[in-house]
């Protein structure tokens, strides 16, 4: 006997649901220990907890649909704010090659290899050809979240520019996946057959506006930004505030401001930091979603619209741009968790048993010859790359939530075959989590991809209050810097500028006018005015 949630009251409802989430943290302990992707867990937490589990059922496609909708979009923006230009600019063709004809033809290979096995006698599903390329097309994508999850938790460097390429490749193809399962599903449903100029001039109006409505919006909520922290400190008496302050603190008697805490000197107001802080994350998450729907009203992607204002956000100069990137990667995390402990739920594992053989040879099928023929050929014009950065970059075809939510859209349209779809996408999610994401760094250690991630010397990890009117800035030491000595005072310093800090080998040294310095240091330098 299940349990209905539509049965439960509110109060069961939050109780289930904590406890539920509690489960999937504590229980995510495994996943360093075992080497287990961390949102596998969760996935399977779900399950534990559904129909086949302890009995709770959920069956509403079109809630999980829209949650999964809302998920994507915050895992994307957030994916897009860590996303530096700097990184991609070496690998932005090869990532964005993958993300589009790579899709394409893993789409293409899969969907073919399904028409073909349907036709074969001894298996149980008998699938059109347009059917066959919409499971394709469902789980063509590499998974952003599962991406992002496992590059991110594990501390290791990879060789020949290979991690912002897969980063940028997995935050920028769910969109060219999400078009063709809609574009196929409204082929099959209207019965108008496969056109395929009809469906390429879908794909690049699609991409021309979600491109578009994603930088520009992007472009306006950087100027919405900053106007608003303007506008928070109209009130400060700005007077002889900062030349007061960095007296102060050069006699001993105040200590260097830190993080998020507002500077106060004399009679100077100053607005609550915090305030500030949250507010303007609530307008960075805001824009999330206002990009995807203006981009959806227009017909364009919105999958691609949010990744791409998430980049314009994160490589603009935006104030409390370190708490701006917490709050989101927070967000991210919990709409991650809370996406496949719902598609857990979704699932009832007692329905798959039907496809599991079937849904075995497909997966396997993608992960052995559709994604690395798709890789290879994609990335045949990039001759610097080598080959075992190719095999390993055809490993990392990770499927995750996103398939899944792709492949609820058959369902609620109604296509014949649907509810074999939905399974058969779920089960090889199950299958990739389970052999390729725990093995991805076994295998990058393997190929000897892997190297030790560089340190920024240059990231102190210090924002200073917007109220102060200063601004931060870092200098490396070199030769010519200790041409007349090698100590701070030796340094003459321009009038208004203050070494907070240096690091050197990784380590932080709170530095006073004897401290002796050396080629290589970074030193934190505070400064009257903006810049």
């Amino acid at each position: 006997m299940g349990i209905e949630l539509e049965w439960l009251t509110s109060g069961s409802i939050l109780f289930t649901g904590s406890i539920v989430l509690i489960s999937g943290v504590l229980l995510g302990k495994m996943s360093y220990r075992f080497g287990l992707p961390l949102l596998l867990i969760f996935l399977l937490v779900g399950i534990g907890f559904g129909v086949d589990g302890l009995g709770i059922i959920f069956e509403d496609m079109e809630t999980a649909q829209f949650v999964g909708m809302i998920a994507l979009c915050i895992i994307l923006f957030s994916g897009g704010l860590d996303t530096k230009f700097s990184n991609i600019r070496p690998v932005l063709t090869q990532g964005l090659v993958l993300s589009t004809a790579g899709v394409l033809l893993t789409a293409l290979l899969t969907g073919l290899f399904v028409w073909w096995l349907s036709g074969m006698s001894w298996t149980n599903i008998h699938f059109a050809f347009l059917p066959s390329l919409l499971l394709a097309a469902t789980m063509s994508s590499t998974d952003s979240a599962s991406v992002f999850g496992i590059l991110g938790s594990q501390k290791v460097g990879l060789k020949e520019n290979l991690r912002p390429m897969l980063e940028l490749e997995s935050g920028s193809n769910d969109p060219m996946a999400y078009m063709l399962t809609l574009v196929l599903i409204e082929t099959i449903t209207l019965g108008n057959g496969l056109k395929v100029h009809d469906i390429m001039l879908q794909l690049g109006l699609q991409f021309v506006v979600g491109g578009a409505i994603g930088y520009g919006l992007g472009k306006g909520m950087v100027w919405l930004i900053n106007g608003y922290i303007h506008g928070f400190y109209t009130s400060i008496k700005r007077g002889s505030y900062i030349e007061d302050k960095l007296d102060a603190i050069q006699e001993g008697l105040e200590s260097v401001p830190v993080i998020g805490k507002s500077l106060k000197a004399g009679n100077a107001s100053a607005p609550d930091e915090d305030q500030a802080s949250s507010m303007v994350s609530i307008l960075a998450i805001g824009s999330a979603f206002l990009t995807f729907a203006v981009a959806d009203m227009l017909k364009g992607n919105g999958y691609l619209a949010v990744y791409i204002c998430g980049i314009v956000l994160g490589n603009s100069d935006l104030p409390y741009h370190r708490g701006i990137s917490r709050f989101v990667g927070g967000m991210s995390w919990l709409a991650q968790i809370g996406m496949f402990l719902m598609l857990g739920l979704l699932v009832n594992p007692h329905e798959m048993v039907d496809v599991v053989a079937v849904s075995l040879i497909i997966g396997a099928f993608m992960i052995i010859v559709g994604r690395p023929a798709s890789v290879f050929l994609c990335l045949l014009p990039f001759r610097k790359l080598s080959s075992r950065a190719r095999v390993f970059v055809s490993w990392v075809g990770l499927r995750g939530a996103v398939p899944i939510i792709f492949a609820t859209y058959p369902v609620l349209a109604n296509v014949e075959g649907s509810s074999q779809i939905f399974n058969i996408v779920f089960f090889v999610t199950l299958l990739s989590l389970l052999v390729q994401g725990t093995t991805i760094i076994a295998l990058s250690k393997r190929l000897k991809l892997t190297e030790e991630p560089p340190i920024d010397e240059t990231d102190f990890g210090v924002e200073i209050a917007e109220s102060a009117n200063t601004s931060l800035e870092t200098i490396i030491v070199t030769p010519s810097h200790l041409a007349e000595g090698d100590t701070l005072r030796d340094m003459h310093l321009p009038k208004g500028q203050l070494v907070m800090m240096v690091r050197r080998n990784g380590q932080h040294i709170i530095p006073n006018g004897t401290l002796h310095l050396k080629p290589g240091d970074a030193l934190l330098i505070i400064k009257e005015g903006l810049g």
